[in-house]
């Protein structure tokens, strides 16, 4: 399927209910069981009358931040179909994400997410026996440290790591003090004004003054999507886990790259530099973008991804 007509208005120029009709029939949200509950996930659908794409052929699978989920990454997957028609586009929705079944600890770590994202790439066929097949990982925020946490435990199954505004976490020595700071605040946001209160109050923070009201109201229905066990375990995650404790393989280095908004006020431009010095990886900037990159820029986004 040509995806490139719809993939350059969506969903900036004809607002919410154009990109959520866009998200109904092409990224629509599906379910599959693994051990432990069910993770679901949105992949570009194939035109009408084309088969499916064979659940073996490659896989760029994006992993969304703390306030988001799956569905946030539609103007960037669609992006993707068109210039990368080879590979199955696939964005999942973390545990407590979405219709995704909560971890089972409080308090998990990125490698209790990790080891759900296998599960789910061995059900969907992405990953075959042994681990065999490969992907493109896209981690956003803190979603970068659960992709770094893939990445440290499964590098044999990676063709390419790319982390989008990468969380740092709060989980060493010398940060555990104000990750606790965080979580109090974060949880208290979220007990006082509920989900939908905080999207409204804190979703501006994550575009830059350049985003266009379309682009505003698309992060703000998604961080309106969330849900209250599934934050509660991510901010546990932010706040009690760093991208630091999961060291790369040379192999994973050498096919890495870290990328930031410059704009970002949230993992700022020096913050994801420091990432990217931790491993000696790439760094390069987003022009016109705040954290929500991949919304606000969806093409540079896509070229960071496939170049």
């Amino acid at each position: 399927m040509n995806f490139a007509g719809i993939s350059a208005k969506a969903p900036e120029a004809d607002g919410l209910q154009y990109a959520l009709s866009l998200l109904e029939r092409h990224f629509a949200e599906q379910t599959v069981a693994v051990e432990g509950g069910a993770v679901s996930y949105r992949e570009i659908a194939p035109a009408p009358g084309v088969p499916p794409a064979p659940a073996t052929q490659s896989a760029i699978v994006l992993l969304h931040g703390i306030g988001s989920g799956a569905a946030s990454w539609l103007p960037c997957a669609l992006e993707l179909a068109a210039a990368a028609p080879g590979a199955r586009i696939i964005a999942w929705n973390a545990p407590g994400y979405g219709a995704s079944t909560p971890l089972p600890a409080a308090r998990p770590g990125a490698d209790a997410y990790a080891a759900r994202l296998r599960q789910m790439l061995q059900a969907l066929g992405v990953l075959g026996a042994h681990d065999s097949g490969r992907i493109t990982l896209v981690g956003h925020s803190l979603g970068a440290m659960m992709a770094s946490a893939y990445a440290a435990a499964h590098p044999a199954t990676l063709d390419k790591l790319v982390l989008l505004s990468p969380a740092r976490g709060y989980g060493q020595a010398a940060r555990l003090e104000q990750g606790a700071q965080v979580a109090r605040e974060r949880l208290s946001t979220v007990g006082e004004l509920g989900v939908h209160g905080m999207a409204t109050q804190r979703s501006a923070r994550l575009l830059s003054g350049n985003a266009t009201t379309a682009q505003r109201d698309w992060v703000r229905w998604n961080m309106a999507q969330l849900n209250l066990a599934g934050y509660t375990q991510a901010v546990h995650l932010l706040c009690g886990d760093a991208i630091e404790n999961y060291a790369l393989s040379g192999a994973v280095c050498a096919v890495a790259s870290v990328h930031c908004g410059s704009a970002d006020n949230v993992t700022t431009p020096d913050d994801c530099r420091l990432v990217a010095e931790r491993h000696g990886l790439p760094f390069a900037l987003i022009d016109q973008a705040g954290h929500a990159c991949y919304v606000e820029q969806p093409s540079a986004a896509m070229a960071a991804i496939l170049n």
